[in-house]
């Protein structure tokens, strides 16, 4: 029951936040391209894995265009972009099909479109993109395992528990990948890149 209520107050509470900050958004053509790039890249990279001994897999780079997105352009079009994600994993990706509706809002809505939050802090700085690369990562591994708790506990491993079984199984993959995915950012030049995207800007 209280595991059942956190779950509720993070995807109520994450949703409300989210389409707060997407407020005012008006999308161009251009962004509706952008968008669409960014989730087939997003998609493919995801569908490529790297199993690991707990039965948990790092793909391969799959946060890092939806990331890049959001420190380059406009953090709201990669949070809708993530959205859009989110759903078509569900119906495009091997493992990823929701095993109770519910498990869409408190993970599938959530995993995608948090990584759009690498740019809430700007990006003109380089610890203003860490710090929010750092909150994308921590929001999309509490969403991966709050929703193993909840929907997958029937999987926990012997003695283990639902707790246990979540935070080690997503922990495992989700934590190695978020820091795999920062440096991959930190070593791109995104100075050089962020004007570049002013060139194609909507201001």
């Amino acid at each position: 029951m209280i595991t059942s209520t956190v779950a509720i107050l993070f995807a109520v509470g994450y949703l409300l936040a989210t389409v707060w900050l997407c407020r005012g958004i008006r999308l161009t053509a251009r962004d509706l391209c952008l968008g669409g790039i960014v989730c087939a890249m997003t998609l493919v990279l995801a569908t490529i894995r790297i199993p690991l001994p707990t039965g948990s897999n790092i793909t391969c780079g799959s946060w890092i265009p939806l990331m890049l997105l959001a420190l380059l352009y406009d953090y709201r079009l990669s949070m809708l972009s993530g959205w859009v994600c989110g759903i078509l994993a569900m119906l495009l990706i091997p493992g990823w099909q929701a095993v109770h509706w519910a498990q869409m809002f408190v993970q599938q809505l959530v995993c995608f479109s948090c990584l759009g939050y690498a740019g809430v802090f700007g990006s003109d700085k380089r610890w203003k993109a860490i710090c929010g690369m750092a909150l994308a990562v921590a929001i999309r591994c509490f969403g991966h395992v709050i929703s193993g708790v909840i929907f997958y506990s029937q999987n926990a491993w012997d003695g283990w528990g639902a707790w246990g079984y979540s935070l080690t199984y997503h922990i495992s993959s989700k934590i190695p990948e978020g820091i795999f995915s920062l440096v991959i950012l930190m070593i791109l030049p995104l100075g050089a890149l962020r004007k570049a995207a002013k060139g194609v800007s909507r201001v």
